[in-house]
C-alpha cells in the first residue's frame, strides 16, 4: 500500500456543508460532530467523490462532468435519504469536491466507488467515528 496516500486520507479534513449554513468537519477516527449526527440520524452515510480517479489529477472540466454524473446517478437511487455538498481539504491546500451521502451502507458505497475507480471513501453509521474504507482498487 502507498503509505503517502494513506497518510493523505488520514490527514484530510472532510468539510460538510450544513443545511442551515456553515460547515462541519469530519476527521477519520475522530468523534462525529453533533451537527452531522443530527443530519445523519442513525442512518449509514459516506463521503464520496468522482474526482481524480485512481488518485490521478484530471482536468477540472473532466472532474466536474464526472461529479455531475455521480450526483445525477445518486438522485435516481431509492436508498438515498440525503445528499449534501462536501469538500476534502488536505494539509497542503489540496481540495477535492465531494458529497455526503446518507442512506447506502458501506458495501453499497464500496461498489459504487470501485466503479468510479476511487481508492477509498469515508463511511460510518449514525454517530460512529468516520472510518476509511478501501475499495480494493489500491495502489
Amino acid at each position: 500500500m502507498d503509505e503517502a496516500l494513506l497518510a493523505a486520507y488520514l490527514a484530510t479534513d472532510y468539510r460538510i456543508r450544513l443545511p442551515a449554513g456553515g460547515c462541519a468537519s469530519l476527521r477519520i477516527g475522530a468523534p462525529m460532530p453533533d451537527a452531522l449526527r443530527q443530519l445523519t440520524g442513525d442512518a449509514a452515510w459516506g463521503v464520496i467523490t468522482a474526482w481524480n480517479p485512481r488518485s490521478q489529477p484530471m482536468p477540472k472540466a473532466w472532474n466536474r462532468r464526472a461529479q455531475r454524473a455521480l450526483l445525477a446517478d445518486l438522485r435516481q437511487r431509492e436508498d438515498i435519504a440525503g445528499i449534501h455538498a462536501a469538500v476534502g481539504v488536505g494539509v497542503d491546500g489540496w481540495r477535492e469536491p465531494s458529497l455526503l451521502v446518507i442512506g447506502p451502507d458501506a458495501a453499497s458505497l464500496r461498489s459504487l466507488c470501485a466503479r468510479l475507480h476511487q481508492h477509498a471513501f469515508v463511511a460510518g453509521e449514525g454517530g460512529t467515528p468516520p472510518r476509511l474504507c478501501w475499495t480494493g482498487d489500491i495502489p
